[in-house]
C-alpha cells in the first residue's frame, strides 16, 4: 500500500487484524527509519568480493576509512560533507561502489549519485549478476532525484562525478532549488568525488567552492582529502600532464612523451582509427568516442549516419540509439561512437578519439569554438545566444568546455589512445606533439602477436622450402593505413600442410573491413605479384598517391573489381577499380579509383588462405 491508498489499507487491516496485541509495530514503521534489508546487503558484498575491478589500494583507503568515520558520527551528531578530488583515474568510482557495500553492510540506508546516467548503468549491470536486477537497481540515483526528499531519508549519499551537478534538476532544467542543497539536505552524510577539470557543460556547477558554500549555508561540517595515486593510463601521472600540456589546459614540465609508458598514437584517418580500436577489441574493451560535433540523425532514422567525413569514406553511428547507456559493455558495439555524455565516469582499456573542428591548431595554438558543436548537444546549449550577447566570457567558457571534454576523452584508456582530428593542420601538429617510436602501427618483427607458427634460427632457414618470410607489416583491412615499409623479414617454419612456392609471404591483416572471410588479427598467406586477372579476387594492393611518396606505401587488403575500355589502338586501360570491403559490420564503404588514380595502383599480392 502507498500513499494513496489510505482507505484500502484501512479496510484491509479491518479484515485481517481482528485484535490487538498492544505492541509499537505500527508506531516503529511511521516513525522509523529506511535501513537496508540484509538479502541486499549479503548481495552487494558477495559481488564485490568476488569482483577485482573494485579493488582499493594506497590512499583510497584512507578515504574510505575516513568516510566511514564520518558517517557514523553524522547518524547521531552534525550534518558531515566530504569532498573527495582527484584527477582521471585515481579511484574516485572505486572508492564510491565499495563504500555503498560498505555502508549497506553496516545498515546505513546509502546511495550512488550520479549526473550521468552510463556510471550508473555500467555499475549497476556488473553489481547485478545473478541476482534479481530490483534488489540492487535503487541504490543508485540519478542527481536530481531528491528535489522533494525529506530531510535525513538516507544514511549517505556517494556523489561521484559531482562536478558535473547542475543547480536545476528536471527535463527541461526548470526544477528544483539546487542540487548540491538537495542532496546535503537529504542525508546525514554527502560524499562529492571531484575533478573541477572534468566540468564539461555549460552547467555543471559541482565546484569545491560551491559544494563548501551550501555546507556552511546548512550548518555541516566539512571535510577535504585528495587522491593522488593514478591507475589508469598506465598509472602514468606524467601521461595526465602532458594531455594538460598538449591541450595548453596548464603549462607543466611534461612536454613530451619520453618518459611514459603509454600507448598513444595519433593516426592519417578515422579508419585506421577503427583498425586500431577493433583490433585491440578482444576483451570488449576497447571503443571509439568523439567530440559532439554532430548532429544524431540515427534518433530517428536507424540506419542513418550521424559522424560522416567522406574525404575519408567513413561513417558511423553514434552509440545513443541501440545500447545507450550500456554501450561500453554491450558487445557488437565497437563499431559505434561514444561521447562524452556516455563515457565520462568510466574506463577502457583502449580508446580513439576523434577531435572534430571545435578544436583546431593555428601556428601552434590551439582554437576553440563552441558553434562547432552540433546544435543538439545540450551542453553547449545557449553558447551560440553567448557569443552574440557577451563573446569574451562565451569564448572563455567554450574554451574551457571543450578542453576539459577532450581531456576527459583522452584519459578514458588505462592502456592506450589513439588520436584523429578532422583539421589536416591539426593532426599533423598533434602528430608531431605526440611523436614517439611507437606512433605508426607498425608492428614489430620481434613481437609477432600469435603467429601460429615458431620463427626459426637463420641458419636453419631453406626459403619455400622449411620455411615463408614473415614481413614486418601490419595490413590494414580497411582504408589505407599509416605509411609503412617492408624491411628485413625473419622466417616461419612452413605448416606441414602447405607446399610452399617462391613468392609466398606471410603478414598480419588487421581491421574489420573483411571480417567475413578474414577475420581481424590473423595470419594470412599471400602470393606476390600475381599474374592474370586479378577480377573478383582478394588482393593487397598499395597506392602511393594517398600520402607522401617519400614515406613508403600505404596498404589495404580487398576484394578487386575493375572496369575497363578500349582505346583507339585496341589497348585496354582501366576506367575505374573498385575495393570492395566484405563485413558484417556497417559503416564500411567501396574505395574507387578513377582513371587516373587507377594507374597507380600497385597490387603487392593476392590472398591466398589464412594461417590462423
Amino acid at each position: 500500500f502507498i500513499s494513496r491508498d489510505a482507505e484500502r489499507l484501512a479496510d484491509f487491516l479491518k479484515q485481517h487484524v481482528r485484535y490487538g496485541d498492544d505492541r509499537d509495530l505500527l508506531y516503529r514503521i511511521e516513525n522509523g527509519r529506511i535501513r537496508p534489508s540484509r538479502s541486499l546487503a549479503d548481495a552487494v558484498l558477495d559481488m564485490l568480493q568476488g569482483n577485482d575491478a573494485f579493488v582499493m589500494i594506497d590512499d583510497q583507503k584512507v578515504a574510505f576509512e575516513t568516510a566511514l568515520e564520518l558517517a557514523h558520527r553524522a547518524q547521531q551528531g552534525k550534518r558531515q560533507v566530504l569532498i573527495v578530488e582527484g584527477g582521471p583515474g585515481t579511484g574516485k568510482s572505486v572508492l564510491a561502489i565499495n563504500l555503498l557495500a560498505r555502508l549497506t553492510d553496516r545498515e546505513i540506508a546509502a546511495q550512488y549519485v550520479s549526473r550521468n546516467a552510463a556510471p550508473r548503468a555500467v555499475y549497476e549491470a556488473q553489481l547485478t549478476g545473478s541476482f534479481k536486477k530490483s534488489r540492487i537497481s535503487n541504490m543508485f540515483r540519478g542527481s536530481g532525484s531528491f528535489m522533494d526528499a525529506a530531510p535525513d531519508s538516507f544514511g549517505a549519499l556517494l556523489v561521484d562525478e559531482a562536478h558535473r551537478l547542475n543547480e536545476k534538476s528536471g527535463l527541461y532544467g526548470n526544477q528544483g532549488e539546487h542540487q548540491i542543497k538537495e542532496i546535503m539536505q537529504a542525508a546525514r552524510l554527502s560524499v562529492f568525488f571531484v575533478d573541477e577539470a572534468q566540468r564539461v557543460t555549460l552547467k555543471d556547477v559541482g565546484s569545491r567552492a560551491e559544494i563548501r558554500r551550501w555546507a556552511e549555508r546548512l550548518g555541516a561540517e566539512v571535510t577535504e582529502l585528495g587522491l593522488a595515486s593514478q591507475f589508469r593510463c598506465g598509472g602514468s601521472d606524467g601521461y595526465l600532464a602532458f594531455v594538460d600540456q598538449l591541450l595548453q589546459i596548464r603549462d607543466t614540465a611534461n612536454d613530451d612523451l619520453e618518459s611514459v609508458d603509454y600507448d598513444i598514437q595519433v593516426v592519417d584517418s578515422p579508419q585506421a582509427l577503427r583498425q586500431a580500436i577493433v583490433s585491440r577489441n578482444a576483451n570488449n574493451r576497447a571503443r571509439m568516442v568523439a567530440g559532439y560535433c554532430w548532429d544524431w540523425k540515427s534518433k530517428k532514422d536507424p540506419v542513418a549516419m550521424d559522424i560522416e567525413l567522406p574525404e575519408h569514406d567513413f561513417a558511423a553511428q553514434w552509440n545513443l540509439t541501440r545500447d545507450g547507456s550500456l554501450w561500453a559493455l554491450a558487445e557488437h558495439s565497437v563499431e559505434q561512437i561514444g561521447c562524452i555524455h556516455t563515457i565520462q565516469g568510466l574506463e577502457l582499456d583502449y580508446v580513439g578519439v576523434i577531435i572534430g573542428p571545435d578544436l583546431i591548431v593555428r601556428d601552434g595554438e590551439i582554437q576553440t569554438d563552441g558553434r562547432k558543436r552540433s546544435s543538439m548537444d545540450r551542453s553547449v546549449r545557449g553558447i551560440r545566444k553567448l557569443y552574440k550577447e557577451d563573446p569574451e566570457t562565451a569564448k572563455r567558457e567554450a574554451d574551457e568546455i571543450i578542453k576539459n571534454t577532450y581531456r576527459t576523452l583522452m584519459t578514458r584508456g588505462m592502456k592506450g589512445c589513439f588520436v584523429f582530428c578532422t583539421d589536416p593542420e591539426t593532426n599533423a601538429w598533434f602528430r608531431e606533439q605526440i611523436a614517439t617510436p611507437s606512433a605508426n602501427l607498425v608492428m614489430r618483427a620481434a613481437d609477432y602477436e600469435a603467429l601460429p607458427y615458431p620463427l626459426l634460427d637463420p641458419e636453419e632457414v631453406v626459403p619455400f622450402e622449411n620455411a615463408l618470410p614473415v614481413y614486418d607489416l601490419a595490413v590494414a583491412a580497411g582504408e589505407f593505413s599509416d605509411p609503412q615499409a617492408v624491411e628485413d623479414c625473419d622466417w616461419m617454419q612452413l605448416p606441414d600442410w602447405l607446399k610452399a612456392e617462391p613468392g609466398h609471404f606471410v603478414t598480419r591483416v588487421v581491421g574489420e573491413s573483411m571480417n567475413q572471410r578474414i577475420p581481424s588479427g590473423t595470419w594470412c598467406l599471400f602470393r606476390a605479384n600475381p599474374a592474370g586477372s586479378r577480377e573478383g579476387k582478394i588482393v593487397l594492393v598499395s597506392h602511393r598517391d594517398i600520402q607522401d611518396a617519400d614515406t613508403g606505401g600505404r596498404y589495404t587488403v580487398k576484394r578487386y573489381h575493375s572496369e575497363k575500355s578500349e582505346d583507339d589502338e585496341g589497348q585496354w586501360y582501366h576506367t575505374r577499380i573498385v575495393l570492395k570491403p566484405e563485413s558484417r559490420l556497417f559503416g564500411y564503404r567501396n574505395i574507387e579509383l578513377t582513371e587516373d588514380a587507377a594507374s597507380d595502383l600497385q597490387v603487392i599480392g593476392e590472398f591466398v588462405t589464412t594461417l590462423s
